[in-house]
């Protein structure tokens, strides 16, 4: 990495994740310089190996899903079921600083492998436990989805509007925050050790992680009494602010201040909407809304988007374009961001992965090596723990590893 340092250094994660929030999670220690030894069953791995849009590559266990999640990591397999498997576990976690796992609650401690047998012997072990509704309570040992959670969390409901609702977002939304809510959690809980010594348990539920998400929604109900309203592509918070058609397509404008409302009428010539009492004050602008939006569209209709998008900017009013996926990714500014790194995968080619998002000064996250294969890693970590060539050949052929 050019000599520069990596964040967290030095740092032993062990990966008991699968599909998409755990990996998530620790993907973002791997980006900031983490060792993160993912531990995967002999027969198949991580489920994600298998999902993705390219047959060819789930059946080489290296699924387009996989390889989205899992850069910078080591793959070791074991078989958490048999005893010298959760042996070597335990001595994994002696030396280890973190370990994050999303099965479901009862899992681990049944395997004897929970948090309180863990603890005994590494004091010092920051225990990450992801699942869909958390360690404890009525809904602990429910089975859980993103897509069961987005309806649950009542995402799922204020989404759309009178023509197509209840709807899901368009990714697992609720996966990928349960991650980054687990990755922040880890984090905090490695500060709080620099400063006592002390490891701990962390118990994320993606039900919880979710629901913050919606504070303005949620506050407007559970302080202000308002129940949510099906606005579609509207902004509830100010008016116009929204989706608009254009000659061409469609522009999004979000004109939230009066004087960014003034300036839209003056750039489409509708200076006398400014006047209008319909029209005068945000909370008017808002009631009337559906009187609004005609008039506005009448004039976008004349000109295409790039020249509106290119003249309300200019005017300090937020608007673009609604890109096509594809087309997001081509942009400019994500190319000057340094959003992606290229690594080549053996048997598949160069593929484009995300960097860190957060751009550090001094100690930047970017991808280094590519998803590892499955139980790529293993005889080198099993060598580190100590076992040398013959042991090793003994645990694979009685599929420990």
């Amino acid at each position: 990495m050019n000599g520069r340092r990596r964040l967290l250094e030095g740092i032993r994660v062990l990966d008991l994740t699968n599909v998409l929030s755990g990996p998530f999670a620790t993907l973002h220690l791997a980006l900031l310089g983490a060792e993160v030894i993912k531990i995967e069953n002999p027969t198949g791995g991580d489920l994600a190996r298998t999902l993705g849009c390219v047959p060819r590559y789930n059946a080489m266990l290296m699924g387009t899903s996989f390889l989205a999640q899992n850069a910078n990591k080591k793959s070791l397999t074991l078989n958490l079921k048999a005893g010298e498997g959760k042996e070597i576990l335990k001595k994994l976690v002696k030396s280890a600083d973190v370990l994050v796992e999303n099965f479901r609650p009862d899992v681990m401690k049944r395997l004897g492998l929970g948090y309180e047998t863990l603890r005994q012997l590494n004091t010092r072990l920051v225990y990450c436990a992801i699942s869909g509704f958390g360690q404890t309570g009525p809904d602990s040992l429910k089975p859980a989805y993103d897509q069961i959670i987005q309806g649950l969390s009542g995402e799922m409901a204020v989404n759309g509007d009178e023509r197509c609702s209840p709807l899901r977002a368009g990714f697992p939304v609720c996966d990928t925050v349960g991650g980054l809510n687990a990755a922040f959690a880890v984090m905090a809980a490695l500060l709080h050790r620099d400063r006592t010594g002390e490891g701990q348990h962390i118990d994320v539920a993606l039900l919880d992680s979710i629901m913050p998400l919606m504070g303005w929604v949620v506050a407007n109900l559970m302080i202000g009494g308002q129940q949510p309203v099906l606005m579609g592509n509207d902004n509830f918070t100010a008016a116009p602010s929204g989706t608009f058609k254009t000659r061409d397509g469609y522009i999004n404008i979000a004109a939230n201040k009066q004087e960014q409302w003034e300036a839209v009428a003056d750039v489409l010539g509708l200076a006398e909407l400014k006047t209008d009492p319909r029209f005068q004050e945000r909370d008017t602008r808002k009631k009337n809304r559906k009187d609004l939006t005609p008039l506005l569209e009448a004039r976008l209709a004349e000109r295409e988007t790039e020249y509106w998008v290119r003249e309300l900017n200019d005017r300090d009013v937020p608007s673009g374009e609604i890109l096509s996926l594809e087309e997001a990714l081509k942009q400019e500014q994500i190319g000057h961001r340094e959003a992606f790194s290229s690594v080549t995968v053996d048997g598949i080619g160069e593929v484009s992965l995300f960097n860190l998002t957060a751009k550090f000064e001094k100690t930047p996250g970017l991808v280094e090596s590519p998803p590892p294969r499955l139980g790529e890693h293993t005889d080198e970590v099993l060598k580190d723990l100590g076992y040398d060539d013959r042991e090793i050949e003994s645990l694979r052929e009685r599929r420990v590893i």
